[in-house]
């Protein structure tokens, strides 16, 4: 059995919490936010330690793992610290504010030999499995160009009063949004090895970017663009879009389905000339619990599993992570050096900062309580 603790129970932190509190392997000792009301609702409803300090907790339980799920700007001091007490630990993306900061998380990771492992949630999703697979055993030939691409309505009027207009909380649409379509590129196709053209723009906000465009490029040829919008009310739910043209065909997908276009059949792999669709009920497994989709458990019981197995080369852990990272700075280095109109010149470099759950999901939950957020 497995000790686990959660820090930050914000809408993610309560997603992990569900789903890992139903795990046969894990108990859950404690949780650590700083609201205080969330500490009130836990302690009456739940049979665990509560928390408003980090650190007492992981001090003064006897943990084997836990779940970071504070804000951007907290990653790297409360993963290091775990690290430092010989815990593993799963953390909400992205691994952190800089690559300077995830760079020396994974080489503390690494020398202390520990599972470690980024909510990139992506990776775990069926249908990007397979087009990976796909893509990895040349299906449609040598890659020429892709396009990666993120929309949704998250942001759709003028706001400073979350933390998703304050960049030195890890708000604005490149940590929040940008960083799951990167990640897929990295997946998919690794580091490129340099950008071009990119831009953060502001549609609504007045000190973040609200969509993020860029081109990248690789030594081999292959180049591709990026496109991301939290601004765009014509999605009802975040989607992620991925396409890729290679010498013998065309892959579209989303988390939902994929189609492959093929010159010719391909008999081998199960595929006809000309368009072929797949979605994902075709291949998906059932996983022991459904919360907000089948990835979230397959990601968090991989977890435990590397953990139980003590696997620590994990293919979501922090090594990728910090490539993420990387190719985030990239962007916003390109960006600042590109004349464009409409460019949002980043802030200066960011800060560490309280540890606190999202204060906007708290202000809805305290107002429904009848209750000030902490």
């Amino acid at each position: 059995m497995l000790n686990a603790g959660f820090i930050g129970m914000g809408r993610m932190g309560i997603t992990h919490y569900s789903i890992l509190n139903t795990h046969p392997s894990v108990k859950v000792l404690a949780i650590a936010d700083t609201s205080k009301t969330m500490r009130n609702i836990l302690d009456k409803y739940l049979s665990v330690d509560t928390f408003s300090d980090y650190r007492q907790m992981i001090e003064n339980t006897p943990l084997d793992f836990v779940v970071v799920s504070t804000p951007t700007d907290s990653h790297a001091e409360v993963i290091n610290f775990a690290l430092a007490h010989g815990i593993h630990v799963f953390t909400e993306k992205p691994l952190a504010m800089t690559p300077a900061e995830s760079g020396a998380v994974v080489a503390l990771a690494e020398k202390r030999q520990l599972v470690n492992q980024v909510g990139y949630v992506n990776r775990f999703n069926e249908v990007f499995v397979e087009v990976k697979r796909l893509l990895d055993s040349g299906a449609i030939g040598d890659l020429k160009s892709f396009t990666s691409e993120m929309y949704g309505a998250t942001v759709l009027k003028g706001s400073n009063a979350t933390w998703r207009s304050k960049r030195k909380s890890g708000g604005g649409c490149m940590y929040e949004f940008a960083s799951h379509c990167l990640d897929l590129v990295v997946y998919f196709l690794g580091q490129p090895d340099r950008v071009a053209g990119s831009v953060l723009k502001s549609i609504y906000s007045s000190h973040v970017e609200d969509m993020v465009t860029s081109t990248l490029i690789y030594d081999s040829g292959l180049s591709g663009t990026v496109t991301v919008n939290w601004s765009d009310e014509s999605f009802r739910k975040p989607a992620n879009i991925v396409s890729f043209f290679g010498s013998r065909g065309k892959i579209i997908a989303d988390k939902h389905a994929f189609k492959i276009f093929l010159k010719e059949d391909q008999p081998q792999i199960g595929f006809h000339e000309g368009w072929n669709t797949r979605y994902i009920t075709d291949f998906a497994r059932s996983v022991r619990v459904y919360v907000r989709g089948n990835e979230f458990t397959r990601q968090l019981d991989y977890f435990v599993d590397a953990i139980l197995e003590r696997k620590v080369d994990n293919p979501a852990g922090f090594s990728e992570g910090h490539e993420t990272d990387v190719l985030m700075d990239k962007i916003t280095i390109d960006a600042a050096s590109v004349a464009n109109p409409g460019t949002l010149q980043p802030d200066a470099p960011p800060t560490v900062t309280g540890l606190s759950s999202k204060p906007s999901f708290w202000k809805k939950i305290s107002k429904r309580m009848g209750t000030k957020h902490a």
